[in-house]
């Protein structure tokens, strides 16, 4: 993105009046917006009644204890049942003050966001459908959905949000939050992945949905293997080390070390382990700086690539032995069970003892 970038937007705080008109036009333009509408409008009548109803059923008896209070004739066993109300009370009227407020902050953050996204040229959705990406985090689960969604309109095609999944159900359920940016390139590449260790888990583990065989790990020069390591498909060793030349390797290191990265199909991805805080400037000066960096030299150092086993630079494919990782096991994962197994067999045996 060659461009001037324009941060007053996202500095510039709106009225309430703005952003309750913005709150309903983003909720009305969304499928089945309108009866969004009226099931929020009718939960917070119902919602209203049923905290009246609850008030009053404490306060109305507490009535005539005040009274008794005031005229000094009370009983001190009696005069106890004004804790609950005294104290139930201010604690729900808080928490629904704070639900309000909280409400209203993430709706004045979205519209900065959609100003700030008008005024550079790109198209800001609060929520949309899920990307039809092949990355690693992007077919996984069920209710995938993009919030915070930022997309160019021009020029070369940039995305970047916050992506959210879930997986299992019931007591099971887990919803799993993303923060992606997606670069077109030019070339198709081989599918070659940059597991960051700054964001890894137990024992080094993978923060990836996705573990791909350990015999696909390239080791690159310098210092670069202390930072990511590198996956790539058997017998691409000499296409990745075409694209990973020391001046990429330097500016990852510089730029994108807390994130992973994927190189697939036509696509370059990063992935943060945390969504993006995309009401803050500083994260749009990290990623922008990602994209005019990293992903200026990958376009650059990509732009004459062609697999040689096609031999056809027009055809712009890559052959199908290197279009995809090969997926692996995660070694961390079996040791943790096999020690809960020999611990629960440990336990079944002593107590027959």
């Amino acid at each position: 993105m060659d461009r001037t970038i324009d941060y007053m937007p996202l500095f510039a705080e709106p009225n309430p009046n703005e952003v309750a008109a913005y709150r309903r036009a983003t909720i009305a333009a969304q499928p089945g917006g309108s009866s969004m509408q009226v099931i929020q409008v009718v939960g917070w009548v119902l919602g209203g009644i049923a905290f009246l109803t609850f008030g009053l059923t404490f306060l109305l008896p507490s009535a005539g204890l005040v009274a008794g209070v005031l005229s000094g004739e009370f009983d001190v066993v009696e005069l106890l049942g004004l804790i609950p109300p005294l104290v139930i009370i201010p604690i729900i009227a808080v928490l629904i003050g704070r639900s309000l407020f909280s409400r209203r902050h993430d709706w004045a953050k979205r519209l900065r966001m959609a100003r700030f996204a008008e005024a550079n040229g790109l198209l800001f959705s609060a929520m949309s459908p899920p990307p039809s990406y092949p990355g690693a985090i992007f077919s996984l689960g069920s209710s995938r959905k993009v919030t915070d969604h930022f997309r160019t309109t021009d020029s070369r095609y940039l995305d970047f949000g916050n992506y959210q999944y879930t997986t299992g159900s019931g007591k099971n359920r887990t919803t799993h939050h993303w923060g992606f940016l997606a670069l077109q390139l030019d070339r198709a590449l081989p599918h070659m992945l940059l597991d960051s260790r700054a964001n890894n888990g137990l024992f080094g583990s993978t923060n990836l949905p996705a573990v791909f065989a350990r015999d696909q790990v390239l080791s690159l020069e310098g210092d670069f293997n202390e930072h990511f390591t590198l996956y790539c498909p058997r017998e691409y060793e000499r296409d990745a080390l075409y694209v990973f030349t020391p001046d990429l390797m330097a500016l990852l290191i510089d730029e994108a070390s807390p994130f992973d990265v994927e190189i697939v199909d036509r696509w370059m991805f990063v992935y943060s382990a945390r969504p993006f805080p995309l009401g803050e400037p500083a994260i749009y000066q990290r990623l922008l700086s990602i994209v005019t960096t990293v992903g200026a030299k990958t376009l650059s150092q990509t732009d004459r690539y062609v697999d040689e086993r096609v031999g056809e630079f027009t055809a712009n494919v890559v052959a199908p032995q290197g279009r995809r990782l090969r997926r692996g096991v995660s070694w961390v994962g079996i040791a943790i069970i096999v020690g809960f197994l020999a611990l629960w067999m440990t336990g079944v045996f002593s107590s027959f003892r």
